[in-house]
Parts: C-alpha cells; sequence; structure tokens
C-alpha cells in the first residue's frame, strides 16, 4: 500500500437512495437507527477510498438529527475525510433529504465518524496522510484534533473508571 498523500477530493463519496416504507417509523419518516446504519456506510466508503485497506468503526461524534425525513424523499449522504491520524482517520458526513416532486434539499443531519485501519489480525496499519489544501480544510483538520483529543481524554477517564 502506498502511503503518498492524498486529497480531500480523493475520498468523496455520494450516496443516494429514496426513503421506503420499510425504512419508516408509524409517522412515516426515516427511522434515526437507519440513518446510522447509511451514515457509517457512506463513512467507510470515503475511509476506504483513501486508506485502501480493512476499517473499523471506531467512534461516532456530534450526531444530531436536525430534520426529520419523509418517506418518499430522498436520502442524500456527503462523506469525504476530514484528518488523518497515525492509523485512524476522521470522516465528516452530511446528510439531506430531497424532495422528489420539487428537488428542495434539507440539512438533516452531520456526524464525524473516526475509522482505524486494520489487518485481518486486528492489529493496526499505517495509512497515507491527507494533503490538507485549503484554509477550510486546516480549520476543518484542526476541528478534527480538538474532537481526537476530547475522545481519547474520555476513553481514558473511562478506563480508568
Amino acid at each position: 500500500m502506498s502511503l503518498a498523500p492524498k486529497r480531500t477530493s480523493e475520498s468523496a463519496t455520494e450516496m443516494v437512495q429514496v426513503v421506503l416504507p420499510n425504512d419508516a417509523n408509524p409517522l412515516g419518516y426515516i427511522l434515526g437507527g437507519t440513518v446510522m446504519h447509511l451514515i457509517d456506510m457512506a463513512g467507510a466508503i470515503a475511509c476506504h477510498r483513501h486508506t485502501r485497506s480493512l476499517l473499523v468503526t471506531a467512534a461516532v461524534d456530534d450526531l444530531q438529527f436536525l430534520h426529520a425525513i419523509k418517506v418518499g424523499d430522498l436520502i442524500i449522504l456527503k462523506a469525504r475525510v476530514t484528518c488523518v491520524f497515525t492509523t485512524s482517520l476522521e470522516v465528516r458526513v452530511d446528510v439531506f433529504s430531497e424532495e422528489t416532486l420539487t428537488g428542495r434539499r434539507e440539512l438533516t443531519s452531520r456526524a464525524y465518524l473516526t475509522f482505524v485501519a486494520v489487518k485481518r489480525d486486528g492489529g493496526r496499519v499505517p495509512i497515507p496522510p491527507l494533503l490538507v489544501e485549503t484554509e477550510e480544510e486546516r480549520r476543518i483538520c484542526a476541528e478534527a484534533h480538538g474532537r481526537r483529543a476530547q475522545r481519547l481524554k474520555r476513553k481514558m477517564e473511562a478506563d480508568a473508571g
């Protein structure tokens, strides 16, 4: 595997599907668990594109459900790697609803996930660095470092307790 740096655009992923009745609660809105599953899938695909390795989900940070998505609407997930560490990386997944008849889009969720690159035996694998080229990419990566520090702090506290 090459450890040559990669651009964030190389990991960009978009998934689209229609929300069907079997994806919904009795009120006719997509189940939160279904959205979480799709977020994990979109995030994993983006991270696979960056690492070209096996991955496991290590954490989900700051998942919020801002608006409901109705049966019949499209759910659109856009994912891209935001920051790379040594054997782990962060991906941001934005979720949108799109009304099929009007095309009106609305941001419904955003989540940050951390994945770890692993070998089949569970050992960690080094991954290619991320080329952070714009001010926005630098800001997003700096925020990722902050989320990582908080996550590691919580883990240490949980391990100590």
